[in-house]
């Protein structure tokens, strides 16, 4: 035996791995940094690194850091990015060589890989999804009809004196306005919390406030980058950042804008025509060169959540951008979410706010249904969904204008129930909610559609006598042409949103964030349902529905007379209890967002709630979500529940039912759990779609 084991080597400690010299290739190679690392376009998480490849001789010019190429993977053909060039390589084996470079446009810039890869590891994701997001694909035709360098390189600077008001002028109902632009003009990096003050006229309002910190930031020699929710408050801010730094500084990069459209606008501040973006989500990675600021409007708004992986918001995106390039920051909106007000209370963020009298000034009048001595004259005025005191207001109002009827929900009934028992009808297939399109249409699951006939009796009583449970804006448009005849009347949600609407009388119907825009202000504005926004399950709803209704608010016209001396109603919160029990609805009324703000996180502290701890939610079969979720668990997160989803795309219980659990951060990091338990996934090959998100902007 010992003569056998003489006959096998001793073993050897493993040397360290050492870069070759020029790597082996069967095609001739670049002279000059023949090494190529590439980052390639796949969705397996397990593969998330850059890759070596070869650099052909012929390709040697046109392979430059930043550009698309097309390489051979997995016995594959990919796309992918040139990230970086060397001399020598890492693997000491044979490199295969790059196929092709797509185009030589260097379409990933330093900067924008930069924040994409924090992206990528601040939500434990990957940085193909990252750059997926940043980059646009590309389209041949843009590429050629947008010239390679700007017709003007010298381009004049706006002229300081040239704008009326002045930025100064526009910023002065704020305290800390005017510093704040002198930051951004000197070329430092200031970050601001802002709220906006409601009411103000069409030369001061948010537009304009917005355009005015741009074109300091223009007047100081950088760029900026504008995001707001939707293509409405794009087309507002276009025009006011136009005719502040002149109409060929900015461009509009949105994803509607069509393939051809978006890559041409994306190719413009790639190439240096523009130093100015406005934009939605899509545009927060727009390559802007010498970022010297941010802004971000609206920043609760759902929209500005990423639906797609690695789920960023924009608000997160701005901030480490903001971080990587030495830009600054202005998150602004009427309201202040609870994230924001954390880099507030850790000196992050400075706030602008205006004075406490300009507010009060400034503010809407808000009664609340029910409350003080309307139920002497009106009994059900704190029941009623239309009560007396919101009639008088939209009567009233009108004979100043169009006035708003804010409803939480779309479509026309959204609930039945038993007339007798009160009994909520549920469909036998799926037991998904039952409601109807439109008044001639028949009952139906709103879920799988099926229909609901009308002879079908309540589970509970037998009764055949139906009520409905919940109105949409259609349903309310219809009541209100009946209830104002000879008024017209706007429905405006869904897929038909209305942008803008004139000073003539109207009665205007519109889900949260479908308002159109008044130039002069509404007469009136009443919020019906508020109790459905505030029973909302979400940790967010008290903020939510403040934002809601204050961005509804601000579109009144702004009130005459000393404040608490006002004749005229500005808005009527009906469907709440009275203000002084319920937080958001005390904010309304005495207008102070920041004070809930602040509540609301001293609250979520004492508990160990998002976002002073970061969270996970899973959401997906109930097989793939245990499994995912003890991984997370093992790796030192804490379970908070699992509950199912309840969106009618599964029924019953096992592994295949749909349900969503909720983690907390324990002893470990999240982004760093999150990746382990994506990576294991991707390298078994599983078949369950799952859905892993780091601080959704919404917890259920």
């Amino acid at each position: 035996m010992s003569e056998q084991l003489e006959l096998v080597p001793p073993p050897t400690s493993a040397a360290p791995r050492r870069r070759t010299r020029a790597p082996a290739s069967d095609v001739p190679l670049a002279a000059e940094d023949p090494v190529a690392t590439v980052l390639v376009d796949t969705p397996l998480a397990h593969l998330d690194r850059p890759f070596e490849y070869a650099v052909p001789a012929e390709l040697a010019e046109a392979a430059r850091p930043g550009v698309r190429v097309r390489v051979r993977f997995a016995g594959r053909d990919h796309d992918g990015y040139l990230l970086s060039r060397t001399s020598t390589a890492e693997h000491s084996g044979r490199l295969a060589p790059l196929r092709t470079v797509v185009s030589p446009e260097p379409v990933l810039t330093p900067e924008v890989l930069a924040v994409a890869r924090a992206v990528a590891d601040h939500y434990g994701g990957t940085l193909a999804d990252t750059v997926r997001l940043a980059v646009p694909p590309r389209h041949a035709r843009a590429e050629r009809s947008v010239p390679a360098q700007p017709d003007a390189p010298g381009r004049r600077a706006p002229d300081p004196a040239a704008a009326e008001p002045s930025s100064e002028q526009v910023w002065e109902a704020y305290p800390a306005g005017p510093a704040l632009l002198r930051r951004l003009r000197s070329g430092q990096a200031p970050g601001a919390a802002w709220l906006a003050l409601p009411g103000e006229p069409p030369e001061r309002d948010w537009p304009r406030t917005v355009a005015a910190a741009v074109r300091e930031t223009v007047l100081g020699g950088r760029g900026a980058l504008v995001v707001v929710p939707d293509r409405r408050e794009v087309d507002r801010v276009l025009g006011a950042v136009a005719q502040a730094v002149g109409p060929d500084e900015v461009v509009r990069l949105t994803a509607d804008l069509g393939p051809e459209a978006r890559y041409a606008a994306f190719l413009r501040v790639l190439r240096g025509h523009a130093s100015v973006v406005v934009g939605t989500r899509a545009s927060a990675f727009a390559p802007v060169r010498r970022l010297g600021l941010v802004v971000c409007w609206d920043e609760g708004d759902d929209l500005h959540q990423e639906p797609r992986a690695p789920y960023p918001h924009t608000r997160e995106v701005l901030r480490l951008r903001a971080r990587s390039e030495g830009a600054g920051i202005l998150l602004g909106g009427y309201t202040r979410s609870v994230v924001v007000q954390r880099w507030v209370q850790d000196d992050a963020l400075a706030p602008v706010t205006a004075e406490h009298a300009r507010v009060r000034e400034r503010a809407p009048q808000v009664v609340v249904a029910g409350e003080g001595h309307q139920e002497e004259r009106d009994a059900a005025a704190r029941t009623a969904r239309l009560p007396g005191v919101a009639v008088r207001a939209l009567r009233a109002g009108l004979e100043r204008g169009p006035v708003l009827v804010q409803v939480p929900r779309q479509g026309y009934v959204l609930g039945l129930a038993c007339q007798d028992c009160r009994t909520r009808l549920r469909c036998g297939v799926c037991h998904g909610p039952v409601g109807a399109g439109d008044r001639r249409a028949p009952a139906s699951c709103r879920w799988c559609g099926t229909e609901l006939a009308p002879e079908h009796p309540c589970e509970e009583c037998g009764s055949l006598r139906r009520r409905t449970t919940g109105v949409g804006e259609r349903r309310t448009a219809e009541e209100l042409g009946r209830a104002f005849p000879g008024i017209r009347v706007v429905s405006s949600g869904g897929e038909h949103v209305v942008d803008e609407v004139g000073d003539a009388p109207a009665l205007v119907v519109a889900t949260p964030g479908a308002e159109p825009w008044c130039p002069g202000g509404y007469g009136a504005v009443v919020l019906l349902d508020g109790w459905r926004l505030l029973e909302r399950a979400s940790l967010d709803a008290a903020q939510e529905a403040l934002r809601r209704w204050c961005g509804a608010a601000a579109l009144a016209r702004p009130p005459t007379g000393a404040p608490g001396r006002r004749r005229e109603v500005g808005v009527v919160l009906c469907g709440v209890p009275p203000h002084g029990s319920v937080p958001a609805v005390e904010a309304l009324v005495r207008w102070d967002p920041a004070w809930l703000a602040a509540r609301e996180l001293s609250e979520r502290a004492e508990l160990g709630l998002p976002p002073l701890v970061r969270h996970v939610e899973l959401t997906g079969p109930a097989g793939a979500v245990d499994q995912a979720g003890r991984a997370l668990v093992a790796a030192g997160m804490h379970l908070l529940g699992t509950l199912p989803t309840g969106d009618g795309s599964s029924s019953g219980a096992g592994p295949g039912q749909q349900v969503r659990a909720t983690l907390t951060q324990g002893r470990g990091r999240a982004p760093e759990a999150v990746r382990t338990v994506r990576s294991d996934r991707s390298a078994r090959k599983s078949q369950d779609v799952l859905r892993i998100r780091i601080d959704p902007d919404s917890v259920a």
